[in-house]
């Protein structure tokens, strides 16, 4: 899947359809955001209802810093981490010391939160969102060139992929699992349970954050949206229909969901018996039938259910 990521481009070529581009980059960039919920939700057990907040950070640590003259877009990277990880680890450090439902409505509050603030803000947009003139200026990279802005998002998956694959199967990453399976034996064994999920829960907002970053150049806009309990909802979905605790789950979930949602928006098959002029009328609610039938058949998402089919008995 990863090798057919590279040929994208050269295909959109062939076929003179430049919108793809655009449509394979969010669906990575949505998919880098889930990557980095699906360490604490898949790996450590931790239901975060609010991670948008830390996707749309840092998209408006691009917007803010354009508007103010900065940029050069390792400066808005350092800020989006910057920022990110202090939010973060001051929110980790409340609701980590809750669980259950206190936890997913605590991440759902801080999220609102930040929300209400970027609305307020009208010296950035407000409710309306702010456009960026141009996108982050990283040097030789040339982002305003749409096949390598295409290859800079390849590559930031690449990478995060790598480190989590790496992360997962190290000291830190068994530890993180065995917290989410049973913390109190976890804590028994001499484990600080709390430190690890902690940090847990910051890398998974710098992924998130870096998602933002990518998101905000993209569409050269921010929006308080970007951080709305939809989009946490969202993320979420991708990684359960993907695979929760699976490396490649959150990019086969996104791929799914977001390509599913583009070919129901296209169709103009007529509907029969009044409910309206075609499908396209009625694709969040066909998409939402298709991830219920997913979840009740296939427990552990397309790929993890897929892995586990292949499994010897």
């Amino acid at each position: 899947m990863l090798v057919l990521l590279v040929f994208v481009p050269l295909a959109v070529r062939i076929i003179d359809e430049p919108y793809y581009l655009s449509l394979v980059s969010r669906i990575m960039i949505l998919a880098l955001a889930a990557v980095g919920l699906n360490l604490v939700l898949g790996y450590g057990g931790m239901v975060s209802f609010g991670h948008a907040l830390y996707v749309g950070l840092g998209a408006y640590a691009v917007g803010v810093s354009s508007v103010h003259g900065i940029t050069s877009g390792w400066a808005h990277l350092g800020v989006a981490l910057l920022v990110n990880s202090l939010v973060a680890a001051a929110v980790g450090a409340v609701v980590l010391r809750t669980s259950g439902m206190a936890f997913i409505m605590i991440t759902l509050a801080f999220a609102q939160m930040v929300y209400s603030v970027a609305v307020g803000a009208r010296d950035y947009g407000g409710a309306d969102g702010l456009q960026i003139d141009a996108r982050s200026d990283f040097g030789l990279l040339d982002l305003a060139n749409e096949t390598g802005f295409y290859y800079l998002v390849l590559g930031c998956l690449l990478a995060v992929l790598f480190g989590m694959s790496r992360l997962v199967h190290s000291r830190f990453g068994m530890v993180l699992q065995g917290t989410r399976v049973n913390e109190r034996r976890m804590a028994a064994m001499g484990f600080a349970c709390f430190r690890y999920r902690l940090l847990a829960y910051v890398l998974s907002a710098q992924i998130a954050s870096l998602a933002g970053v990518l998101l905000a150049n993209l569409t050269n806009f921010v929006s308080p949206s970007y951080m709305q309990w939809t989009l946490s909802g969202e993320l979420i979905v991708i990684v359960v229909l993907g695979g929760m605790g699976t490396l490649a789950g959150p990019i086969v979930g996104a791929a799914v969901l977001l390509l599913l949602e583009e070919a129901l928006s296209s169709m103009n098959l007529p509907l029969v018996g009044g409910l309206g002029t075609a499908f396209s009328d009625y694709r969040l609610a066909l998409v939402g039938v298709f991830i219920v039938a997913v979840t009740l058949s296939l427990e552990r998402g397309l790929l993890g259910s897929l892995r586990s089919a292949r499994e010897p008995r």
